[in-house]
């Protein structure tokens, strides 16, 4: 039987009452299979005696000998310390709310103790101990040379109220005796074999009662391998269904006259251009373009039609939202309509209004729908979409609200698409299956078409994720930057040296150009020291920054201050000033990270730069340098600053390329941290990390492959 089919109620172990079973709902424990997958967040090895001397070096696991009892506080307050000694040095446990510990480990008594000891008022102490008698009334001497008593690693699993350390490793323990031996494997026993791996039910075993830490680390891998190859099989199989029977021969390079693959309104647009495409832009259109051709004819041999479905990277700046343009255009020209959907209404409304000035001369009918257009206005504008008189709309989440009706939704661009979860992306593609046309196929018995997708991200992910992350995807990239750009120029400058960045931007700001000051709280708070009991300086904050900068240091120009507290119509008014130029200085967090597009803007200024991780600093710096005249990134940087933060501070100096930074923050953020994930915008599973766990990843994904 698989893991996951021992479906047997956790209330069925003993000692599992109603209480239990509520306290163990909260961390997603309702069945046997449930428990057995809660997997360990560490391990505690116990297996090697560290000296009350060695306290330094970690946890302290060592025998002892109880020298006194003693008490401080008085009342309520009373506190016991027990006064112990190890043979190499003292140390006091104190047993705060604890008093029966005087009875459980009574003077000249030996014990067994563990914890993490520190130095406070003068002495050893530790608060967060576990302690065992050994021996009562014996002299310590005989125990010098012993191992601890009962040593072994201990999995430590993420609690909740209500929920012990000991409760959760007993229940695991009666539900391995019962079920552990008949789990099967879930990974062929040729891989199992090829990869030096563990069968399922020995993995389980040993993950929660490891004889050593190699154990842990062995189950470890074999669950992780497990979990991500189970979900690159998934992801290859869609691939391969999506692709499933197309007849196509393609070398993927563009022709050296571009201009014979574009339809009639591409030609048009690529006329009309003041500038020239770069090879990448040139490039991806035309794979793109034969995606869509493909999609369009469905040259298939079974009812499996195929749809374009692409991941488009490409730095800030590089052109990606013209790519999408034209493909739009390859849409319209064969009698579909197009969706963007920007996670932001500024965004939505930036790239509307540049829809409007490229592409309405080639007679394209742009609308543009948010929640927040009026009642009157939506009602027109729901019309004309589902009549087919809009031929793109561009906005927000209201794209795919349960009102929107499309004539035929041939092709959806999501940008930012780490923004958006699969369910929101599946709603937009609905919206194309359910459209007006495509009700109308299924009426007459043919299989109605889902649009093509291209999801963009101006974060660049590293080749090795987009290709396992997102393998179910075709994944297009962009890495020349268009013509007259000029690489931004990044300085690095501690905090207390302020003055010459504002001087600095002062220079620039006497030549017409305009600034970006940006920081990482709204408000000012006081940030506690976690090395003493002082406070230190709270860090700088936009508001304070705001008055700052507007009445002392800059007063004879126009500064506004922007932020997510600020309402969004405020916000839009506030942006649209400084695009058109009416404010000098804007003041911000990182709301200005995405959708902020000035030309004439040539500073950054980033005050607090080690809070920020790579890819938002780097997302941040590309606000700028978006015109031909040379741009600056300010990085204003503590003086307490850590190893990594220094690290990240030297990439950002060192290039401007998106692509080698993100390899970068791949590498700096290293086992365990948690919110590399988060930043950016990836999935979690169970026990593996799709970031930290790479090289895993891959490994299952060659095996597959070789599979095939």
């Amino acid at each position: 039987m698989k893991l996951s089919a021992i479906e047997t109620p956790i209330s069925s172990l003993t000692g599992v009452g109603p209480t239990l079973s509520k306290t163990l709902a909260k961390v997603g424990i309702f069945t046997v299979a449930d428990l057995l997958s809660y997997w360990p967040r560490d391990f505690e090895d116990r297996t090697k005696k560290v000296t009350l001397s060695q306290f330094a070096t970690g946890k302290v696991h060592t025998i002892a000998q109880v020298i006194s009892h003693e008490y401080f506080g008085y009342g309520k307050m009373r506190t016991l310390r027990i006064r112990i000694d190890d043979g190499t040095r003292e140390a006091a446990l104190v047993c705060f709310n604890r008093p029966f510990l005087a009875k459980t480990l009574p003077e000249n008594s030996v014990i067994s103790v563990t914890g993490k000891f520190v130095l406070r008022y003068g002495e050893l102490q530790c608060t967060s101990f576990d302690a065992e008698r050994i021996a009562t009334d014996t002299s310590l001497d005989n125990y010098l040379d012993s191992d601890v008593p009962n040593s072994k690693v201990f999995p430590i699993y993420p609690l909740t109220q209500g929920l012990t350390q000991t409760q959760i490793r007993k229940l695991i323990e009666k539900a391995i005796n019962q079920y552990c031996k008949g789990i099967e494997n879930e990974i062929p026993e040729n891989i199992i074999k090829k990869r030096n791996l563990l069968p399922k039910n020995l993995a389980v075993l040993k993950i929660h009662k490891p004889e050593t830490l190699q154990d842990a680390l062995d189950a470890k891998k074999t669950l992780k391998y497990e979990e991500l190859y189970a979900f690159q099989k998934t992801v290859l199989e869609r691939a391969k269904q999506r692709k499933k029977n197309v007849e196509t021969l393609c070398s993927k390079e563009p022709p050296k006259d571009f201009e014979t693959s574009l339809s009639p309104r591409q030609k048009l647009l690529y006329q009309r251009l003041p500038f020239p495409l770069t090879e990448d832009q040139k490039k991806v259109i035309y794979e793109m373009n034969i995606d869509m051709d493909l999609s369009e004819t469905q040259v298939i041999k079974d009812d499996n039609p195929f749809r374009m479905s692409r991941l488009l990277q490409g730095d800030v700046g590089s052109g990606k939202t013209l790519t999408a343009f034209f493909l739009a255009l390859r849409a319209i020209d064969s009698g579909g309509q197009v969706a963007i959907l920007a996670p932001t209404e500024i965004l939505s409304k930036q790239h509307a209004e540049n829809a409007s000035k490229i592409l309405e001369p080639l007679n394209v009918r742009i609308a543009f729908l948010t929640g927040n257009i009026n009642t009157a206005g939506r009602k027109t504008l729901l019309n004309a979409l589902k009549t087919g008189l809009v031929d793109i709309v561009i906005g927000t989440h209201a794209l795919f609200s349960q009102s929107v009706v499309y004539k035929n939704l041939r092709f959806v661009v999501i940008d930012e698409q780490h923004r958006f979860g699969v369910v929101q992306r599946g709603a937009i593609l609905d919206k194309g299956r359910t459209s007006v046309d495509q009700l109308a196929k299924q009426e007459k018995g043919e299989l109605p078409k889902q649009p093509d997708l291209l999801l963009m991200s101006a974060t660049p992910i590293p080749q090795t994720l987009a290709l396992t992350i997102f393998g179910d995807l075709d994944v297009s990239t962009i890495k020349t930057m268009p013509m007259g750009r000029k690489p931004i120029i990044t300085h690095l400058t501690m905090q207390g040296n302020e003055y010459r960045v504002y001087e600095a931007v002062r220079e620039e700001l006497k030549q017409g150009h305009q600034a970006y000051f940006v920081y990482p709280l709204i408000e000012g708070e006081e940030i506690e020291n976690q090395d003493s009991d002082k406070r230190v300086m709270p860090l700088k904050s936009a508001e304070e920054m705001f008055t700052f900068l507007s009445q002392q240091v800059y007063p004879e120009y126009k500064c506004a201050l922007v932020h997510s507290k600020v309402e969004e119509e405020k916000q839009n008014e506030i942006l649209n000033g400084f695009r058109d130029g009416k404010i000098q200085i804007l003041i911000a967090t990182t709301v200005v990270e995405v959708g902020v597009d000035v030309p004439n803007a040539t500073c950054m200024v980033i005050e607090g730069a080690e809070r920020f991780g790579l890819a938002a600093l780097h997302q941040l710096r590309g606000r700028v340098g978006r015109g031909s005249q040379q741009s600056f990134c300010f990085l204003i940087y503590s003086q307490k600053i850590s190893e990594i933060g220094k690290q990240r501070m030297k990439v950002l100096y060192s290039t401007n390329d998106g692509f080698v930074i993100a390899e970068e923050d791949l590498k700096l953020r290293g086992p365990g941290d948690i919110n590399g994930i988060q930043q950016s915008g990836y999935f979690t599973l169970g026990i593996a990390d799709p970031i930290n766990d790479k090289d895993i990843m891959e490994m299952a994904r060659d095996d597959i492959l070789a599979e095939n």
